[in-house]
């Protein structure tokens, strides 16, 4: 005899309570991520777009400059003539010429501060902890001030000290604005990166430095050997804030101007892309800011992917 009894529904299927809790969290989730989402898209990714779309135009100017500015679309016209453009070129170049001698420096002074805090000897560790980090705790702004005094021709103790010495320094000639604000980039941001490495530090197993010891290896053993290689990821991460950091110098340059007027106006790519702003000339403004960011962009993950071939090979 033939039973006409519903059959069960089959578990995950479209009516079953499985699927209905599935459909829920995701509404859930959806709805957690909402503001977040919203934010970014109008934040992040819909002033890049505008960026990007206000780029590829050119604003023209007819007679004496007195009419309003026509804009008419340019194509890759922008980006040609600013890479035409030798003071926006020479730009690029000192931002790239500063990072390479100061970000390495920076961090290998982060990293010589952190295994020093972590050494077993070291005495006082708090307070060489937050007198590292003092100088981060700072505001850039007054940092870059003191910074100015502290090289500024007619007040400048340093300069006073060489000229008892029979030295004429003066640290705002052009050869030396490159090295005081490589220097005033070390000074604020060594101890920030400092303390992502120390904290790394803290996280590698005592039982590795213990068997390492009873192996007879001496402090700067493990520290080559155990500790260097464990915290290698916090090494890559602070890099790549460092290298993005650096494609964006603008505080240091701009406060030091007031004593060095020598200081010109396209110093590094922001300046220039506030000055053709100032001018009037955004869509120039904004091919210079699209060429930085696909500076930085090819900067940052050609590190990346640099590091991860070199994890890969050893």
């Amino acid at each position: 005899m033939t039973s006409y009894a519903p059959q069960a529904k089959a578990a995950g299927g479209p009516g079953s309570p499985i699927s209905w809790h599935t459909r829920q969290r995701s509404r859930t989730a959806l709805l957690f991520l909402a503001p977040f989402a919203t934010l970014f898209l109008c934040m992040y990714l819909a002033p890049i777009a505008y960026t990007l779309y206000q780029s590829l135009f050119r604003q023209k100017r007819d007679g004496l400059g007195l009419s309003e500015p026509t804009t008419t679309f340019a194509g890759l016209a922008n980006y040609a003539q600013a890479m035409g453009d030798a003071g926006f070129r020479d730009s690029l170049l000192r931002v790239l010429l500063i990072g390479a001698v100061q970000v390495p420096l920076m961090l290998g002074t982060a990293l010589a501060l952190a295994l020093l805090l972590d050494a077993r000897r070291t005495l006082f560790k708090r307070f060489f902890r937050l007198a590292f980090f003092l100088p981060y705790a700072l505001p850039g702004v007054i940092g870059a001030l003191m910074w100015s005094y502290l090289v500024a021709p007619e007040l400048s103790p340093i300069s006073a000290i060489a000229s008892h010495f029979g030295l004429h320094l003066d640290l705002t000639t052009d050869g030396m604005l490159a090295p005081v604000v490589g220097n005033m980039l070390t000074w604020g941001w060594t101890g920030y990166n400092m303390l992502i490495i120390y904290a790394a530090l803290q996280a590698i197993p005592a039982e590795l430095n213990e068997a390492a010891r009873m192996d007879g290896c001496s402090a700067i053993g493990i520290a080559w050997r155990i500790k260097i290689p464990m915290v290698r990821p916090a090494l890559v991460l602070t890099t790549v804030f460092s290298i993005i950091g650096t494609a964006q110098l603008y505080n240091e340059p701009s406060i030091l101007r007031s004593v060095a007027p020598n200081l010109s106006s396209d110093y590094t790519p922001i300046f220039a892309a506030y000055s053709s702003v100032n001018s009037g000339n955004f869509p120039y403004a904004a091919t210079q800011s699209v060429i930085l960011a696909l500076l930085t962009l090819v900067l940052s993950f050609g590190f990346l992917k640099f590091v991860q071939r070199k994890g890969a090979d050893l």
